[in-house]
């Protein structure tokens, strides 16, 4: 009998959306280019600019929080299963043993034990695969939470407002194909999210 029933895995807290947001207002200072038109300079001012969710999670505290209390509960979740599945395993080999030496009274009470030795499988796979699906539920949940809050927080950051558009430039996922550093602004949202956060101890 195989005794692993553990979860397949934690998915990591999952990339936020952070898309175009519209804002009316004046033009941003920054983010600009310059071109030579003849002997003169123009400056063309592009009030744009781009987040790296990928590397924002990384280094936004909430996040981080938020990503470790999954893999506690799903770690705790593991240690549960494993104590059960190694029980089971146990009462499943001395079975056999009694089984092969005839240590019981009757067929009936041999059939009665693995009967009950079943059932207890059955209910362990089935706790399994709760426990996935209460994680699945827990992690979107949290992804909410963490789109939200980013969200809100963005609007406070573009006050003013800075820019005009903000995108999401997220790995594999992302909507930009190229674009000049100078218009990533992770680490400047970073840090103004992560002077926001209070830990839930401290509020």
């Amino acid at each position: 009998m195989n005794k692993n029933y553990i979860i397949s895995g934690v998915l990591g807290i999952a990339v936020i959306i952070l898309f175009i947001l519209h804002f009316t207002g004046t033009k941003c200072s920054s983010n600009s280019v310059t071109y030579a038109e003849g002997d003169s300079t123009t400056m063309v001012k592009f009030p744009i600019a781009y987040i790296n969710s990928d590397s924002l999670l990384m280094n936004y505290i909430y996040a981080k929080e938020l990503n470790e209390t999954l893999l506690q509960k799903a770690e705790s979740s593991r240690a549960t299963l494993n104590q059960r599945g190694n029980k089971l395993q146990a009462d499943m080999i001395e079975f056999d043993r009694k089984l092969k030496n005839n240590a019981f009274l009757t067929e009936q009470r041999a059939q009665d034990e693995y009967a009950s030795l079943m059932k207890r499988q059955q209910e362990l796979q089935e706790q399994s695969e709760r426990i996935q699906q209460e994680l699945a539920l827990e992690q979107m949940k949290m992804n909410q939470q963490m789109v939200d809050t980013v969200m809100v927080a963005l609007k406070v950051f573009n006050k003013g407002p800075q820019y005009k558009v903000i995108f999401n430039n997220a790995g594999g996922n992302s909507t930009i194909l190229l674009a000049d550093e100078a218009y990533d602004i992770t680490a400047e949202v970073t840090v103004f999210l992560n002077g926001r956060y209070i830990p839930a101890k401290k509020k």
